[in-house]
């Protein structure tokens, strides 16, 4: 039997994650999408790079880059949508999650979004920002404000820590 791979100190790692998110991201001016700035982050953690993951995350943005429905409904920040699926990575492990784990993941994202939501009064993008993205004209008055620099990176941030808090037992246990 080989030595024992030694365990990796998520809270540790996560920490320090933070601390260097905290001193680069609100200094971001272009590319940035706190989706995917949320779901990378965390998977950077876990050791996971994969350019597909990114580009599955990027259209979430903007409230599911920018969808506002006929009767006004929009979507939610990406923060959050990054959030929820990092959630699920981490609860399936290096596999497809497990049938029976399928539910402990909606129960673990609607708490997640339920806290954000607590935290900051609403899961919506717009409402979290100010800014309405289902138009041209909301996303260019949202950089021209600077709203990343001073409002939205801090979502991010708050969505990597509260990921990590939720999810402790199972990144000791998945991975």
């Amino acid at each position: 039997m080989g030595p024992k791979m030694e365990e990796r100190n998520y809270k540790k790692l996560f920490a320090e994650k933070v601390e260097y998110l905290e001193k680069t991201l609100p200094k971001l001016t272009r590319g940035v999408n706190c989706a995917e700035l949320t779901f990378t982050n965390i998977l950077d953690v876990l050791g996971i790079e994969n350019g597909l993951l990114n580009n599955a995350i990027i259209p979430l943005a903007g409230g599911f880059g920018g969808y506002k429905s006929k009767i006004g409904w929009q979507g939610a920040c990406g923060a959050v949508c990054g959030g929820c699926a990092a959630i699920g990575i981490i609860l399936g492990g290096k596999e497809r999650m497990h049938d029976k784990i399928i539910p402990i993941a909606y129960l673990k994202a609607a708490k997640f979004a339920s806290e954000f939501e607590k935290e900051f009064g609403s899961v919506v993008c717009a409402e979290l920002c100010g800014y309405d993205f289902s138009t041209a004209d909301g996303f260019i008055q949202y950089q021209k404000d600077n709203c990343w620099s001073n409002t939205c990176y801090k979502y991010v941030i708050w969505a990597i820590k509260k990921v990590q808090k939720l999810m402790n037992n199972q990144l000791k246990r998945f991975w």
